[in-house]
């Protein structure tokens, strides 16, 4: 095999020093798609990957001319004979295949001309990234990071997700902590969701607005008319803002924890009740004195702490995503995502309301992309020039944060943290090397003579 575009195929580039039995078996252990052909268009490498990507047997297609061949797979148009005939070549350009069993296949299509040591060309390589499989394989690390709505791979949530499964199973009164917009009643309705009460109803309350006599009513019901503590018999009985429950209502709540019994709000009745108790809270709870401390020490048997969006910004892709896919089902579109550079623009941001505020963003982002993807040019103006020192530096931590801790997760193998994070080896490596977290390898001088 000639020598090829060094830069776009080193591993093809040097295929000239071996047998051709031995280009066939490297190139058949390589996931991607490989296709080689000659200067005429005659196909001259097919390796296995290529094969199971478009149906076509090896024996089936060497020899053959190019645009016979997969003119068909290529809506008429073959880009290997189109690469020789223009000199223009692709980089992970999105394309769809039409297997030989009439089936479509999205694939990223990489193009480079081969030449010979007098610089002619003397062929052309493609190489097809499957991108149906890659997004199973996005779709099943993402899953690992996932909990209903809760999605993160931060340090801090996945000390969450492992406690959730314990949590869930166990009767005790949960109190979430975290400041607004962090997803506190996304995280309840996931323990609900997981606990022997799933089958129950889950009942939610928020006191915020109502007089304590309009609130005690809601909850405790009258004479003929139960509550919402009565009506969540079975299930769970969710607080949002726990704090800001009234006096008198907190002593309803502390004898529902305590003695699992609840008196109307008229005393016609008091009547036994099985439920479990979740409630949220900001993190300053117990120290506030905003609740009396024996239902405080009540409500705390199992306290889970959700970090500020400011401090993972870890996340923020995860979340971006996310937020694009249930658009995406919600409305019948297909926003391919967000741009590295749109991206980076978030991860720099404080957020100061949390998750909810990314979703918000999201979602104006999604309304005015189009087609998309997302860039930069649809966040808020306020996002496109970000304060120097705390954009820049915030991004720089936070994307160096983020590699350490992928790095350190699969044990320093680079290829598998390329692949989790959704970015090339060598990007990967160049970040690696730009924040200080690998050295760079000193260049070895060539001896006289030497290859």
């Amino acid at each position: 095999m000639m020598r090829c575009c060094k830069n776009a195929f080193p591993h093809v580039a040097k295929m000239h020093h071996y047998a051709m039995p031995m280009a066939d078996l490297i190139l058949d252990h390589l996931t991607e798609g490989v296709v080689t052909v000659d200067a005429k268009g005659r196909i001259t490498a097919f390796n296995r990957a290529a094969s199971d990507l478009t149906g076509l047997a090896r024996p089936q297609v060497l020899g053959g001319d190019c645009q016979a061949v997969f003119g068909p797979c290529c809506g008429g148009a073959c880009i290997l004979a189109e690469a020789l005939r223009t000199g223009m070549t692709l980089s992970d350009h999105p394309a769809t295949l039409r297997t030989a069993a009439g089936g479509l296949r999205p694939v990223a299509v990489t193009t480079a001309l081969m030449r010979d040591p007098q610089d002619r060309v003397v062929g052309a390589v493609a190489t097809l990234r499957d991108l149906a499989r890659e997004r199973t394989l996005e779709q099943a690390l993402t899953e690992r990071w996932k909990l209903e709505d809760v999605v993160g791979r931060s340090p801090a949530l996945r000390r969450i997700f492992d406690l959730v499964p314990t949590v869930a199973a166990g009767g005790s009164t949960v109190l979430i902590t975290g400041e607004p917009g962090t997803g506190k009643e996304v995280l309840a309705r996931a323990l609900h969701a997981r606990s022997p009460q799933a089958e129950g109803p889950l009942v939610v309350v928020r006191a915020a607005g109502l007089s304590p006599e309009v609130l005690l009513e809601d909850l405790c019901g009258i004479a003929g008319r139960p509550g919402r503590m009565l009506r969540a018999a079975g299930g769970t009985l969710f607080f949002d803002d726990v704090q800001v429950v009234p006096p008198v209502v907190q002593v309803a709540l502390l004898r529902l924890v305590q003695e699992g019994l609840v008196e109307a709000a008229d005393g016609s009745s008091t009547t036994p009740v099985v439920v479990r108790v979740l409630a949220a809270a900001p993190a300053s709870l117990l120290t506030g004195g905003l609740l009396r401390p024996d239902l405080a020490y009540r409500l705390e048997v199992v306290r889970l702490d959700l970090p500020p969006l400011r401090e993972r910004a870890e996340d923020v892709p995860l979340l971006a995503e996310h937020f694009i896919d249930r658009l995406n089902r919600l409305r019948g579109r297909r926003v391919p995502g967000i741009s590295d550079a749109a991206l980076a623009l978030l991860a720099a941001q404080p957020f100061p309301g949390n998750v909810r505020e990314l979703e918000a963003v999201i979602e104006r982002a999604y309304v005015l992309c189009g087609e998309g993807p997302i860039g930069p040019e649809h966040l808020p103006a306020t996002f496109i020039t970000p304060s120097p020192v705390a954009g820049g530096t915030r991004l720089a931590q936070a994307e160096a944060s983020v590699l350490a801790e992928a790095l350190r997760r699969h044990g320093g193998d680079r290829a598998a943290t390329a692949a989790d994070l959704g970015i090339h080896r060598t990007t990967l490596y160049r970040k690696l090397v730009d924040h200080g977290l690998i050295s760079r390898p000193r260049r070895r001088s060539r001896t006289p003579g030497g290859g």
